[in-house]
């Protein structure tokens, strides 16, 4: 296989240090880019790869890409890991929460696509973004990152369709419950933890490295004729009646 170029956008996120772990692993070029930056830098450090800063603000995480670009000469693909998650009814959630997770999830997303078609315009390229199952089923309490989720898998059919006469990809995983820092505050409870498991029909959650190794195929794998797809790695939760 062929070394590739890649920048991963919220590479401290349990997914995205599992991602940047296995390209490195793969003797792929890797560029880090983080909001944490005390994480960042060790992450960069013990993977001895690059890290940029990013504020999170939108022409700071555009940017990214260009300075990646500069540093590896090129990108090959790009992925966005960063993101949110709220779990309240629409009833309960005040807006300054709802547009914080718009902004961490739909914003997001939005300039990593920006900032990336910047630089692949001539030479075409893999762009990854992240939905949701809960994007593409009714689940309780998840409206606020439901709408943002399916705002990203919207963009990701769009941009797939602006980009494609470029040789620019644009897909889109649609994970269901991972077990990752983020989720934390649902995987360790109990009760919680039994009711996901039931949900998903494989009868387990998911791993950071289940989404990873799609990531990975999608940005340097055998996926040359992938384009415009949300693709569940979601256990069954987003198409099957669980086994409970």
């Amino acid at each position: 296989m062929a070394t590739k170029k890649v920048l991963i956008i919220g590479a401290t996120s349990g997914i995205g240090q599992k991602l940047a772990e296995r390209l490195m692993d793969a003797h792929h070029h890797v560029a880090l880019a983080a909001r944490d930056h005390n994480r960042l830098e060790e992450l960069a450090g013990r993977l001895e790869t690059m890290a940029l800063r990013i504020t999170g603000d939108y022409n700071s995480i555009v940017n990214a890409s260009v300075q990646a670009a500069e540093n590896l000469g090129g990108l090959d693909g790009v992925v966005c890991c960063a993101g949110s998650l709220l779990l309240k009814p629409a009833h309960l959630t005040k807006e300054d929460e709802l547009d914080a997770v718009l902004a961490a999830n739909v914003k997001t997303a939005f300039a990593t696509v920006a900032g990336a078609a910047k630089v692949m315009q001539s030479t075409g390229g893999s762009i990854v973004l992240f939905s949701s199952a809960a994007a593409r089923i009714g689940l309780t309490n998840h409206e606020a990152i439901a709408a943002a989720k399916g705002a990203v898998s919207g963009l990701t059919l769009s941009a797939a369709a602006t980009y494609a006469a470029r040789g620019i990809r644009v897909n889109c995983i649609a994970p269901g419950l991972v077990d990752t820092p983020l989720t934390e505050r649902i995987t360790s409870s109990e009760v919680a933890r039994k009711a996901s498991l039931a949900m998903h029909a494989l009868g387990r959650l998911g791993t950071a490295d289940d989404i990873a190794a799609m990531a990975e195929f999608l940005l340097v794998g055998e996926s040359t004729w992938i384009t415009g797809q949300v693709i569940g790695v979601d256990g069954g939760l987003g198409s099957l009646r669980s086994r409970g």
